[in-house]
């Protein structure tokens, strides 16, 4: 292994605030532990307004925000990784903040200052994507939590083949719900049910995305990117669901799922109910069970924004590549593409490696094919794939 060509204190600050990011787990500790049931009794017209239980924290917010405000990042040497650096620090100070106002009102307003909240062209296209895109219902046999998990596992060895050093794994958590990356963990919940047309498709998302990019940013001299660099979560989810639109699976029912998400939060922010907001999607055509998740992810802990940023994620990452941008720099970590250029110039100083492995769908003339029409693409409903579409 070559030595880390970055300065012992840049070393010692990237180490300090890659090791905090991983002390806490942001997504598990605001995600209900009781998502399921509560969800049987509103349907069954049990509870109207839903009340979830949240896991205990292993560390407390308050402890993990006096070790972040004793890292002192403005003795960074590399003005670049400085850069990257002092954002990280504001954004876990955001985080931890959340955590201390889980489910209070103040949870909502620091999440529109960390994932922001919804801009009226963003608005705009995920409304003429459920005007405009009849909804479906998800086809073919469904895999329960074991038989995705088997799936998962071949897409995991897969990986280790190509490098042994590959630490991901996946496994079935009895505290998660769905399918989520946890740091180098794919979890899936034990009641999680993946429809046979969107299986691959959240392979390549997950496993193909989200880990790929943990492990690249893992090896690099700058740890940090294996973690996350501030506001990587839009460009990761973007470039996930491209990996979807990339391996051919990109159906009606996920398009108007990420557009019923970007338009369920901008109802949360505008004042309406959880029964108005699931309403409205029960109206424009989801399952009653489908609509519920979609909106507890968005009125989870007081108010989560985040899931406006899958769409407008997948916008901008298409954007950049109509601009001429190039994909490959987007697997040597986690990072948001407004740091691309900050990117682009450690790459080429050397002072970050090449990614250690690239998706199963990179390298492959379907991928560019079908990538090449989506960035033709001018409007949303162009992306549809797959079997539902």
């Amino acid at each position: 292994m070559s030595p880390n060509p970055l300065a012992m204190v840049d070393q010692a600050i990237d180490l300090q605030l890659s090791q905090l990011s991983t002390s806490f787990r942001f997504i598990l500790d605001i995600t209900p532990i009781d998502a399921e049931d509560v969800k049987d009794a509103f349907l069954a017209g049990d509870v109207d307004d839903p009340e979830f239980t949240y896991r205990d924290y292993v560390i407390e917010p308050e402890v993990l925000q006096t070790v972040l405000h004793s890292i002192d990042v403005s003795r960074v040497q590399d003005a670049t990784v400085g850069a990257l650096l002092r954002n990280k620090h504001r954004e876990l100070d955001l985080q931890l903040q959340m955590l201390r106002c889980r489910d209070t009102p103040d949870f909502r307003d620091l999440s529109i200052e960390l994932f922001g909240g919804v801009h009226k062209d963003l608005l705009t296209a995920a409304e003429s994507i459920l005007a405009r895109v009849d909804a479906t219902a998800w086809s073919g046999d469904r895999l329960d939590a074991e038989a995705f998990l088997a799936l998962a596992n071949e897409e995991l060895d897969y990986y280790r083949a190509l490098e042994p050093s590959v630490d991901i794994h996946a496994e079935i958590r009895p505290d998660s719900t769905g399918v989520m990356v946890s740091d180098n963990l794919l979890l899936i919940g034990p009641e999680a049910s993946v429809a046979g047309d969107r299986a691959n498709a959240l392979i390549q998302h997950e496993v193909g995305t989200h880990l790929v990019t943990q492990v690249n940013g893992s090896h690099q001299p700058l740890q940090v990117l294996g973690t996350g660099l501030a506001g990587y979560d839009e460009t990761q989810e973007g470039l996930a669901v491209l990996a979807e639109i990339a391996c051919g699976e990109l159906t009606t029912q996920r398009l108007r799922q990420l557009a019923g998400r970007v338009i369920t939060v901008s109802r949360m922010l505008g004042g309406a109910s959880f029964r108005e907001c699931w309403e409205g999607l029960v109206e424009a055509g989801f399952r009653p069970g489908g609509a519920f998740s979609t909106v507890m992810r968005i009125f989870r802990s007081g108010g989560l924004t985040k899931d406006a940023c899958y769409l407008r994620g997948l916008l901008d990452i298409l954007g950049h590549l109509r601009g001429g941008g190039e994909l490959g720099a987007f697997f040597l970590g986690k990072f948001a593409l407004t740091d691309l250029p900050l990117i682009e110039d450690l790459h080429a100083r050397g002072v970050l490696n090449h990614p250690v492995v690239l998706p199963r769908w990179f390298d492959d003339d379907a991928t560019r094919a079908r990538l090449s029409a989506a960035v033709r693409a001018t409007d949303p409903t162009d992306l549809i794939q797959g079997a539902a579409a």
